[in-house]
């Protein structure tokens, strides 16, 4: 399953780069991309995780990025 989203704070593509490593590392993820230029992420889930992975997505976008938001497109 397909997930995209805006997402909004991110300071440099360094930044985008290490969160996209770190989000990787997340059970579940399959594959994420994160376009800093475009301010847009994307992720390819297990569809039947989808609630508890988010979960996880969030918690560690708010510990690596405070600043950070993300909005499901």
């Amino acid at each position: 399953m397909k997930i995209k989203f805006k997402i909004k704070g991110l300071d440099c593509a360094n930044c985008a780069a290490e969160l996209e490593r770190d989000i990787q590392k997340i059970e579940g993820i399959e594959y994420v991309a994160i376009s800093f230029i475009a301010e847009r992420m994307e992720l390819e889930i297990n569809e039947n995780d989808k609630k508890e992975i988010l979960k996880k997505l969030k918690k560690l976008i708010k510990k690596e990025e405070p600043d950070v938001e993300i909005e499901e497109i």
